[in-house]
């Protein structure tokens, strides 16, 4: 007889997720622990707890879930919590941090889908949590990919990081610190990412006219004003003025669904890794 699944919501901020907790409930666990305020020095503590309670042939009905605002922060704990881990008695683990991982690959997915090969590709604000993250996805896709930031030494930063990682030569790092730098950095392109903070707009009033070469336009923002002007946060495939629209909510159905997905497939067995990657395959399966 298996033993109840128990999920670990672990987050270093104030209070945990309640959205991530809500949709663990959704995915039918049968107990959602919640832990907040957690560091590096109480996570090993808190996964050990996870490891010595059942023996090995259960502990794939336990896994851990890292949430939390501060992506930096949860990504440090995740690397924290692996150490934990020896042999056989390890847990699988979900890190999600302000929904970053999940976004990104609900975002390249949704431009997959009317595709498998691209040009150039520009991904405004492409130093952000989100933003890095479809860089990385999405390069595989693409001829060039446009890593954007307000500095060129940020832009920099992080594409050499993709780079050295993933083994990737066909970033280039953009400097987009006002409206004309924005412009050349989509002129020629053929998909464009808005992965900005909620409320700012990258790219004004008129880029869809000025750019015939974009196909696909997707935009994460969910606060007005968009990201990109004149894409609605409901936009799901819409075309307007010759592009594929997407919005924050167009995105979101498929965003949720890997999501709840991933929670599922925790408890297939102890030793799964989801992290950007392995999150994206699992949303590619999906398709």
């Amino acid at each position: 007889m298996s033993k109840p699944k128990i999920l670990l919501q672990l987050d270093p901020d104030k209070h945990p997720s309640v959205f991530d907790s809500v949709v663990a409930i959704d995915c039918g666990i049968d107990h959602l622990l919640t832990q907040a305020n957690v560091d590096s020095g109480s996570v090993v503590g808190l996964v050990h707890g996870t490891l010595f309670t059942r023996g090995p042939e259960d502990l794939k009905s336990t896994a851990i879930f890292f949430g939390g605002s501060n992506v930096e922060q949860t990504e440090a704990l995740v690397k924290k919590a692996k150490t934990a881990f020896f042999g056989p008695m390890r847990v699988s683990y979900m890190s999600d941090p302000n929904g970053s991982n999940t976004t990104a690959a609900a975002a390249v997915l949704s431009v997959l889908k009317h595709g498998d090969s691209f040009g150039t590709v520009t991904v405004l604000a492409g130093t952000g949590p989100v933003g890095q993250r479809i860089a990385s996805l999405i390069s595989p896709y693409a001829d060039k990919v446009r890593i954007c930031s307000r500095t060129q030494e940020k832009a920099g930063k992080v594409s050499q990081s993709i780079a050295a990682r993933m083994g990737f030569d066909n970033l280039e790092p953009v400097k987009t610190s006002d409206p004309a730098e924005v412009q050349i950095a989509m002129h020629g392109a053929e998909v464009v990412f808005a992965a900005g903070a909620a409320g700012i707009e990258l790219a004004g009033e008129g880029w869809m006219e000025n750019h015939d070469s974009i196909r696909f336009a997707i935009d994460l923002n969910a606060v007005a004003p968009a990201g990109l002007h004149g894409i609605q946060v409901m936009d799901k495939a819409k075309e307007r003025t010759g592009k594929v629209c997407y919005g924050a909510i167009g995105v979101g159905g498929l965003k949720m669904k890997i999501h709840k997905q991933c929670i599922r497939s925790l408890f297939e067995s102890n030793d799964k890794t989801l992290e950007s990657s392995e999150i994206f395959e699992i949303g590619k399966s999906m398709m």
